[in-house]
C-alpha cells in the first residue's frame, strides 16, 4: 500500500481544511447533521455488540470494552469515506492549514459552530428517532427484559456515568479520545485507496473506544438516549458536567496535540543562506 510522508500529509490537510471552509454554511451544516448520524451509528452497533452480551460484559469487562472499540469505527469510517464533516477531527485539521495562512480565523470560527452545531442534531435525532422510537433501545416497562430493553438499562448506566465523572477527568478524557480521533483521521489522510483508510481509522479509533475515553460527538447520542430510557439526568447537568468539558478536551486533543504539533513539525521553512 503506498501512503504520503508526513509533509504530504500536511499538504493534503491543508487543501482538505481550505475545502472544508468554503462549503457554504448550509452545506457545513448538512455535511454535519450526516457524520453526527453516522457516529451515532457506530455508538448503536457498538451497544448491540457489547451491552448486548451481559454474560461476557459481567465476566470480561475489558473484552465487552473491546467489542464496542472493534465495532465503533463504523461511524467514522462511513464519516470519512462519504465526505462528512465532524467537529472532532475538524478541530486539528483546520487550526494546521489556519496556522500556514491557508484559512482565515473567521472561517475557521464558523465551520467548527456550524459543523457542530449538526453533528449534535444528527447524534441526538438518531438517538430519538433510529434507536429509542424504533424500539431498537428501549427500557420500557415489560417484566421480561428483551435485548433492546436490556439496552435500554445499559443507556441509563452510560449517561449516568458520564455526567457523573469529575470536571477534570472528564475533560482530560476528551483530549485523549481526540489525539487518537484526530491521529485516526492523520493517518487515513495518509492512505492512497479506501482499503488502507479503512485500517488506518478502526485502530486508533477502536482504541479510544476501547480505552473509556470521551468524544463530545459521540455523547451526544449516548446521554440523551439515556434520558430517553429515564435516566436521572438533567439537561443542564449533562451540558455542564459532559458535554463542556468533554468538548474542551477534544479542542485541546485535536487542535492543540495534533494539529499545532504535526504544523509545527513539518511546516515548510525558508531556506537559509549559507
Amino acid at each position: 500500500m503506498s501512503y504520503k510522508s508526513p509533509k504530504e500529509i500536511l499538504v493534503a490537510v491543508d487543501a482538505a481544511a481550505r475545502h472544508k471552509v468554503q462549503l457554504s454554511s448550509g452545506k457545513q451544516l448538512l455535511l454535519g447533521f450526516m457524520a453526527g448520524m453516522f457516529i451515532a451509528m457506530g455508538a448503536m452497533l457498538g451497544m448491540t455488540v457489547s451491552y448486548g452480551s451481559p454474560a461476557i460484559a459481567e465476566a470480561n469487562p475489558g473484552l465487552a470494552k473491546f467489542l464496542l472499540g472493534a465495532v465503533f469505527p463504523v461511524g467514522m469510517i462511513m464519516v470519512v469515506i462519504t465526505g462528512g464533516e465532524l467537529f472532532t477531527s475538524n478541530t486539528a485539521v483546520i487550526i494546521a492549514s489556519r496556522l500556514g495562512g491557508g484559512v482565515h480565523w473567521r472561517s475557521l470560527l464558523r465551520n467548527w459552530t456550524m459543523v457542530y452545531l449538526g453533528n449534535a442534531l444528527g447524534a441526538v435525532l438518531t438517538a430519538l428517532f433510529l434507536a429509542y422510537w424504533s424500539g431498537l433501545i428501549a427500557a420500557g416497562d415489560g417484566a421480561t427484559i428483551s435485548l433492546p430493553q436490556s439496552l435500554g438499562l445499559a443507556a441509563r448506566e452510560i449517561a449516568v456515568a458520564k455526567t457523573t465523572l469529575p470536571w477534570g477527568q472528564a475533560f482530560l478524557r476528551g483530549v485523549l479520545c481526540n489525539v487518537l480521533v484526530c491521529t485516526a483521521i492523520w493517518m487515513g489522510i495518509a492512505a492512497e485507496d479506501i482499503a488502507g483508510k479503512v485500517l488506518a481509522i478502526w485502530f486508533p479509533v477502536m482504541a479510544f473506544v476501547a480505552l473509556g475515553s470521551e468524544h463530545s460527538i459521540a455523547n451526544l447520542f449516548f446521554v440523551p438516549l439515556g434520558m430517553l430510557n429515564g435516566a436521572n439526568v438533567t439537561i443542564g447537568q449533562f451540558l455542564l458536567n459532559n458535554l463542556l468539558p468533554v468538548t474542551l478536551g477534544n479542542l485541546v486533543g485535536g487542535a492543540g496535540l495534533i494539529g499545532i504539533l504535526f504544523w509545527l513539525a513539518y511546516r515548510e521553512r525558508p531556506a537559509r543562506e549559507g
